[in-house]
C-alpha cells in the first residue's frame, strides 16, 4: 500500500531537493506542499518529466495554519520549510495528531532542546515517531562521530564545521536563521564548562580537506547541547560555520559587532538586502561546499587519539547533504527498519552509511583519518 509523504516546504532550496530523491520511491505518494500553487505545479512537472517512480500529488498549505494537515491523510510529514529559531510545534503536532509520522531539518537550537519533552508523550501514544533535527546537524555530525569514535574510551573536544560554496542557493529562512544568533550570546561547552561566546565570533580559518582553508565561525546549533549530552566531550563541543568568501564571512563579523555592543537586538531585518548583496558576490566563489567533524581523545588502548571525518561536493551538490538524514529517516521507517515511537532529536537513529547512501550518486567524497593534536588549536579569542 503507497505511503503518502507530506513534503512542507517542497519549493524551498532543501525541499526541492528532499523531493527529488523521495520522487525516486515507488511505493511512495509525495504529496508537495508549500504556500503557492504554481511553483508547486512546476516542480511536480519537473518530477514527473524526470520519471518520477513515486505518484506526485501537490497541495497549496500553509505550515502556520496546520489544522488543514489531516485531510491530506500523511503516513508522514516532512517539515523542510523553517526557519525553525521563531517556530512553535504546532506543525508536529498536527501530524501527531493525524497519527503521522513527522520529520523535520530543523537547526533551531531551542526548538530541537525543547522537542522531545513537549511531544514524547503525545508521539507514544499515537504509536509514531517524530523526529527534529534529521539534517547535516545534528543527524549527520552525530553520525560521523558515532563512526569515527567507536570504541574510544574518552572524548576531550569535538568541533563540527560546515562551509557551503558561495553559489549555493540560500532561501531566505536559511539567511534569517543565521542572522538570529549572530553577534548574540551563544552557550558553549568549552575549557570543562559551560560558558557564552559571540555568535559569529572567534573567526578562524579551518581547513576542509579537497577545499583548502576557509574562515569559520561560532554558530548556534543543536549540536552545542547534544554533543555534550552524548558524548560527554571532557574539554570542549564547538559547531562553526562559515562563508567561502572572505569578504562576506568577515563583513557578517563586523556587522556582528552592533549587537554585541547592544546597539540591535539582531540583524534579521537585515535579511534580505544581505540576501540580495550576498547574490552579487555569488560569481567570484565556487560551487564547491564541505563539512568536517574533528574529534581528539583516548583510544581503545587509552592512547591519546585524534581524527578528522570530512566531506567535499563539487557542482554544486553540497545543499544536498542537509537532506540526506530526512531522506534516509524516512527510508528507514517505510522499509520497516525503523519500530520506534515517540518524539526525539536525529541522533543515533540511522547509521553514517545510511545517510551517505543518499548521496552515492551525487559528486561527493568522504573521508575518514587519523591526525595529530596540533590540529587542535582551541577557539580563538
Amino acid at each position: 500500500m503507497s505511503k503518502r509523504i507530506v513534503l512542507v516546504g517542497a519549493t524551498g532550496a532543501f525541499g526541492a531537493r528532499l523531493a527529488r530523491m523521495a520522487a525516486a520511491w515507488p511505493d511512495v505518494t509525495l504529496a508537495l506542499a508549500a504556500r503557492r500553487a504554481r511553483p508547486l505545479e512546476a516542480l511536480a512537472a519537473e518530477l514527473r518529466a524526470a520519471g518520477a517512480a513515486a505518484a506526485i500529488e501537490t497541495a497549496v498549505f500553509d505550515r502556520e495554519r496546520p489544522a488543514a494537515l489531516a485531510a491530506l491523510a500523511p503516513w508522514a510529514v516532512v517539515d523542510a520549510a523553517g526557519p525553525f529559531q521563531a517556530s512553535d510545534l504546532a506543525l508536529p503536532r498536527a501530524a501527531i495528531a493525524a497519527r503521522a509520522h513527522y520529520v523535520d531539518l530543523a537547526d533551531g537550537r531551542a526548538f530541537v532542546a525543547g522537542f522531545a519533552d513537549a511531544l514524547d508523550a503525545q508521539a507514544r501514544a499515537a504509536g509514531v515517531l517524530a523526529v527534529t533535527g534529521a539534517s547535516s546537524t545534528p543527524a549527520l555530525s552525530h553520525a560521523a562521530l558515532d563512526r569515527q569514535t567507536a570504541g574510544w574510551r574518552a572524548i576531550d573536544t569535538v568541533t563540527v564545521a560546515i562551509s557551503p560554496g558561495a553559489k549555493a542557493p540560500r532561501g531566505l529562512s536559511v539567511v534569517q536563521a543565521i542572522l538570529s544568533y549572530v553577534g548574540r550570546p551563544v552557550r558553549v561547552f568549552e575549557a570543562g564548562g559551560w560558558r557564552a561566546r559571540p555568535g559569529w565570533g572567534g573567526p578562524r580559518r579551518l581547513m576542509f580537506p579537497g577545499l583548502g582553508r576557509r574562515w569559520v565561525s561560532l554558530c548556534d546549533t543543536p549540536d552545542l547541547d547534544l554533543i555534550p549530552q552524548r558524548f560527554a566531550p571532557r574539554e570542549e563541543a564547538l559547531f562553526a560555520a562559515g562563508l567561502e568568501l572572505a569578504v562576506m564571512h568577515l563583513g557578517l563579523w563586523l556587522l556582528s559587532w552592533p549587537v554585541r555592543l547592544g546597539l540591535l537586538a539582531d540583524l534579521v531585518p537585515l535579511a534580505r538586502p544581505l540576501r540580495a548583496a550576498a547574490g552579487w558576490l555569488v560569481p567570484f566563489g565556487s560551487d564547491r561546499g564541505g563539512m568536517v567533524v574533528l574529534a581528539r581523545g583516548l583510544g581503545s588502548d587509552g592512547e591519546p587519539v585524534a581524527g578528522r571525518w570530512s566531506l567535499s561536493a563539487e557542482a554544486n551538490a553540497g545543499p544536498n547533504v542537509p537532506v540526506a538524514a530526512a531522506a534516509a529517516l524516512l527510508r528507514a521507517l517505510k522499509d520497516g527498519r525503523i519500530d520506534r515511537t515517540g518524539a526525539m532529536p536525529c541522533v543515533g537513529l540511522i547509521p553514517l552509511e545510511d545517510i551517505l547512501a543518499e548521496l552515492a550518486h551525487l559528486p561527493i567524497a568522504t573521508r575518514l583519518e587519523a591526525l595529530d593534536g596540533a590540529a587542535y588549536a582551541g577557539w580563538p579569542e
